[in-house]
């Protein structure tokens, strides 16, 4: 089961593992592969912005933190406390300290990218659509000469982006299959497999890991900047105990096990193999379209609103009128469900409903096409325009500036 790539997906996602279509059917999720650099390939993230970020940005701990040989640094050693309007915080970074840890050996982690610099913004919500997995990124900035963890595996997929200098890294046949995060690597449990890479990255080349995959990375003679993209899977073990969940509606899954249950294993096992067919015949009757549209708006809730821009929108909405031109904003998922006598548009983090009676217009607006206010005609002037200031408010919306032909 797999979808098309969206324009925008193929448009990020292709420079990182060259043939798309062929990373998707024959390396997501199976095995690792290597991509080296495109000319003229964007970088979502320089040494400079690393600078920007720590010394002008007052980014707080956890958005950074440094680690040496594998270990994490106490943040006490390298934050300080200050004042953020009137209340006082101690999680910002004494950059002074930081710098210092640095070129003694230290790597700086900038975490969580994905909220707050455009550029890997930008380049995750597109992952994800393409993917239809949530998706983070992490930075490293690893001086000359120094490693980062042991040979370690990941619960989930990684593709690794080498943005400066050059990093040495070591990839092993999987010691367990596509591992959830309840199965991290253990050194006590877990032994690599045969080495099947041994390659270093140089500025533009990405790696891709699936999970479970052994690796190892150390810098060389450069200092090394690499962005990881983490692709955090929805398996189907999710989608089954998502299903569980909802024998909890059901009484009989309810009841207590029968007393002294504990001092007769053999009689406990007789009655669980009931009840364990019982549970396959209430799975077997649920619905699985039902069950879809949940897991749907699970991962849709996990992804962070595509707001950019919205404020000059919100102070912009007396503008709507008959002369304007909306259309859906791009890279904003939209569902409208008719439920009874109302319309539900499930956004990414809401559900917005209004009267059934607009449903018609209502999906016109949001169809992905430039539409003229003025030709939603079944409603009077008044009621047109209060249905687009509302998905304009909503973030659906968006309208096309003043002045500009209705028709393109």
């Amino acid at each position: 089961m797999s979808a098309p790539a969206s324009d925008d997906g193929a448009r990020h996602l292709g420079p990182l593992v060259g043939d798309l279509a062929r990373f998707l059917a024959e390396d997501l999720g199976r095995r690792p592969s290597l991509h080296r650099a495109e000319p003229g390939a964007p970088v979502p993230l320089s040494i400079d912005d690393v600078d920007e970020l720590l010394t002008r940005r007052s980014l707080r701990a956890p958005a950074f933190r440094l680690v040496r040989d594998g270990e994490p640094l106490p943040t006490s050693t390298y934050t300080r406390t200050g004042r953020i309007g009137g209340v006082m915080v101690r999680d910002l970074p004494d950059v002074g300290r930081v710098l210092e840890l640095v070129a003694r050996g230290a790597t700086l982690v900038v975490q969580g990218l994905h909220r707050y610099w455009p550029p890997v913004t930008e380049l995750c919500r597109a992952l994800e659509d393409v993917l239809g997995h949530p998706v983070q990124a992490n930075a490293y900035l690893t001086p000359p000469g120094n490693r980062g963890l042991d040979v370690h595996h990941d619960t989930h997929d990684v593709l690794a982006l080498q943005l400066a200098g050059r990093k040495h890294w070591v990839v092993h046949e999987p010691a367990v299959s596509a591992p959830l995060p309840s199965q991290p690597w253990s050194a006590d449990r877990h032994v690599a497999g045969p080495l099947v890479l041994d390659t270093e990255l140089a500025p533009g080349d990405c790696l891709y890991l699936p999970r479970g995959t052994p690796h190892a990375a150390e810098t060389t003679d450069d200092v090394s900047l690499h962005l990881t993209i983490g692709i955090r899977p929805v398996t189907w073990f999710d989608v089954l105990r998502r299903a569980v969940d909802h024998a909890a509606d059901e009484p009989a899954f309810r009841e207590a096990l029968p007393a002294g249950f504990a001092d007769d294993p053999e009689g406990l096992a007789i009655e669980l193999g009931a009840r364990l067919g019982d549970a396959a015949a209430w799975l077997e009757g649920l619905d699985a379209a039902t069950l879809a549209d949940e897991v749907v708006a699970g991962f849709r809730t996990s992804q962070q609103p595509r707001l950019d821009g919205q404020l000059r929108r919100l102070l912009e909405l007396d503008a709507v009128d008959d002369d304007r031109v909306a259309r859906r904003r791009d890279g904003v998922h939209v569902r409208t469900v008719v439920a009874g006598d109302r319309v539900e548009v499930r956004l990414a983090d809401r559900t917005v409903s209004f009267p059934a009676a607009v449903a018609r217009e209502i999906e016109e607006l949001v169809s992905g096409r430039r539409v003229p206010v003025a030709e939603l005609d079944r409603l009077d002037r008044s009621s047109r325009a209060v249905l687009v200031r509302r998905l304009v408010r909503e973030g659906v919306l968006e309208l096309d500036p003043a002045g500009a032909p209705a028709r393109a």
